[in-house]
């Protein structure tokens, strides 16, 4: 039954998340208005917004106008109840698995909003960090917590120094100013006394080889020279924080 709880939560929360991450960018409210079918404008009654199982019911087209709905939606609404869910199996109910529940709700709405509208929101960053220190502080303490933030900091100036130089190097903006926000988010979650700075910077390189694929194919199929960043600054944290005592034990190893 908790499964199938944490799975449910993860789906209706996925759906807020993108609803978040497509209404942001373009300065509509979360709160007001109802939504509405893209193609038709009609508006969807609540059997029509049930997580998953709407989509799946409808066969993936509007109940009114009958035209194909969007895939994306669906796969955020199944991600998100998938990595509640793969969450809970891993850390079980710990701070640790607070800490990934934040990060994997700023991932998804990053994901949308980021591949969609080559942005990355404020808000999601900022709560993300306040509710992560919150967390810390029960988990580690004040001193570690008070050095995580100093982590963070670090590493959103040597990401801003990173794209200083990128910038002058290719004559054109490197990073967006949401990359380097999300640095700090980074350096706060991996942020530990001896390691956390590196760990940041490892974080930082593993990204990188995560966007490669993509950029590549973007590259030759589409010959786009901007792409989003952040989807796999974020990825690559969720992924060290999951296996963080393995890195943590390479990184001693290699000192």
């Amino acid at each position: 039954m908790i499964y199938v709880l944490i799975f449910a939560l993860g789906a209706i929360l996925g759906s807020f998340y993108f609803c978040v991450g497509t209404r942001l960018p373009q300065k509509m409210s979360i709160v007001k208005g109802r939504s509405a079918c893209d193609n038709c404008q009609e508006k969807l009654k609540w059997y029509h917004l049930i997580p998953l199982f709407s989509y799946i019911f409808l066969k993936g087209k509007c109940a009114y106008c009958h035209q194909k709905i969007g895939f994306d939606s669906f796969i955020v609404e199944l991600s998100s109840a998938l990595l509640f869910l793969a969450g809970y199996m891993y850390f079980g109910f710990t701070l640790t698995y607070g800490i990934f529940l934040v990060l994997v709700s700023v991932a998804i709405i990053i994901f949308v909003s980021d591949f969609k509208y080559m942005v990355i929101l404020d808000s999601p960053l900022i709560i993300g960090s306040i509710l992560i220190i919150i967390l810390k502080y029960f988990e580690v303490g004040f001193k570690n917590t008070l050095m995580a933030i100093i982590f963070g900091f670090c590493l959103f100036f040597t990401m801003y120094l990173i794209k200083l130089f990128g910038d002058k190097l290719f004559k054109r903006e490197s990073l967006g100013g949401g990359d380097i926000k999300l640095a700090f988010l980074i350096g706060l979650t991996l942020g530990y006394p001896a390691i956390g700075y590196e760990l940041g910077l490892i974080c930082i390189i593993f990204a990188s080889f995560l966007a490669l694929p993509y950029a590549i194919a973007e590259l030759y199929l589409n010959k786009k020279n901007e792409l989003p960043y952040g989807p796999f600054l974020i990825a690559s944290l969720i992924i060290m924080l999951v296996f963080y005592d393995k890195f943590y034990n390479l990184l001693i190893f290699f000192r």
